[in-house]
C-alpha cells in the first residue's frame, strides 16, 4: 500500500457550551459520491484527537510487519476526527508526536490496533496530557430503517463526571455516560431532532438535523470556558470501499469550506444543517 498524507481541515459544526450550557452551530450537509465495492479483506480506521491540553500533534499509522508508514496526518488539533482509512486486515501502530517534532522524537502516545476485515473503528487519544490514554471504539455503521438516523455518544470531556443526552421525544442517546465511554447506537427520526443535554446539574437543549439513512457520533469535549462542546460527526458518507451491508464510511471534523464533490468528498463530513436558539445557552 502506498503511503498517503492527509491535510487537516477545520470542523464546521459543533455543539457549543457556555459554562455548562449548550448551543448548536452548524454547517450544511455535504453530498457523497457513490461508494465503491467492498473489499472483504479490508477494514477501516480513523483517528481522533480528544485531549484538551495536548497541543497539535502529527499522527502516523504504521504496519507492525515491516514498519511501513501507511498514512500520516500533520497538525491535528483538539477535537479533530480524521476520515476513515481503508486498510488490509492486520496489526498496526498509531503514534502521535508533537507537531513538527524532529525525526526520532518519542511519541506522546503509541497504540497497537488490530484491523479486522469488514469492521470500522475509531482510535482516540483522550484525557489530560498528564494522563493521556488511547481507546479503540468499534463502530457500527449499519444503516437505519427508512425515515430514521442512528446516533451515539463518545464522552471525552475531562470536566463532566457524566453526561445525559435525550431527544425531546424521550429517546435516550446517553444515560450517565462516563469519561471515555461510548454509548450504543440509538435510532431516532430523521430530520430536525431536539436534544436535551445535562451534565453537572445543568441542562439545556439544541437542535440537530439528521439526514435520513445516516449514522452519527457526538463527541463530548471540553471548551475554554469550563463547559462542554459536543461535536457531531457524520460517520456514514464518504467516497471509497464500504463495510458489508453497503454502509458508506466517512470521517468527521476535517472538512474544507468548499462543497464536497467528486474527489473532495473523501475528506470527512459533518452532520447536516443545525439551528441555534437563545434558550440553548446559559452561563455558569
Amino acid at each position: 500500500m502506498t503511503r498517503s498524507r492527509h491535510a487537516l481541515r477545520t470542523a464546521g459544526a459543533v455543539l457549543l457550551a457556555s459554562g455548562m450550557g449548550f448551543a448548536l452551530l452548524g454547517a450544511g450537509a455535504a453530498t457523497a459520491a457513490p461508494a465503491a465495492p467492498t473489499d472483504s479483506d479490508s477494514g477501516w480506521a480513523r483517528v481522533a484527537h480528544l485531549s484538551p491540553d495536548t497541543a497539535l500533534v502529527d499522527v502516523q499509522l504504521t504496519a507492525l510487519a515491516g514498519g511501513q508508514v501507511i498514512f500520516e496526518l500533520a497538525g491535528v488539533g483538539y477535537g479533530a476526527v480524521s476520515e476513515y482509512q481503508q486498510l488490509p486486515a492486520g496489526t498496526y501502530v498509531v503514534s502521535m508526536v508533537p507537531n513538527g517534532a524532529p525525526e526520532g522524537t518519542p511519541p506522546v502516545i503509541s497504540e497497537s490496533i488490530d484491523v479486522q476485515a469488514d469492521r470500522p473503528m475509531t482510535v482516540a487519544a483522550l484525557g489530560t496530557n498528564a494522563e493521556l490514554e488511547t481507546r479503540v471504539y468499534r463502530d457500527d455503521l449499519t444503516l437505519p430503517a427508512p425515515g430514521e438516523a442512528r446516533i451515539r455518544v463518545v464522552q471525552a470531556s475531562t470536566t463532566a463526571d457524566s453526561v445525559d443526552i435525550r431527544t425531546r421525544s424521550g429517546v435516550a442517546v446517553a444515560e450517565g455516560a462516563a469519561f471515555a465511554s461510548a454509548t450504543d447506537y440509538a435510532n431516532v427520526p430523521a430530520g430536525p431532532v431536539e436534544l436535551q443535554l445535562s451534565a453537572g446539574g445543568r441542562s439545556s437543549t439544541a437542535t440537530l438535523t439528521l439526514p435520513e439513512a445516516t449514522v452519527h457520533t457526538l463527541f463530548v469535549l471540553d471548551n475554554a470556558d469550563g463547559g462542554l462542546t459536543v461535536t457531531p460527526v457524520f460517520d456514514s458518507a464518504a467516497v471509497g470501499a464500504v463495510p458489508k451491508g453497503g454502509v458508506q464510511t466517512g470521517g468527521g471534523g476535517m472538512r474544507s469550506d468548499r462543497p464536497l464533490v467528486g474527489e473532495d468528498a473523501v475528506v470527512g463530513m459533518l452532520s447536516g444543517a443545525a439551528t441555534l436558539g437563545d434558550s440553548a445557552r446559559f452561563g455558569r
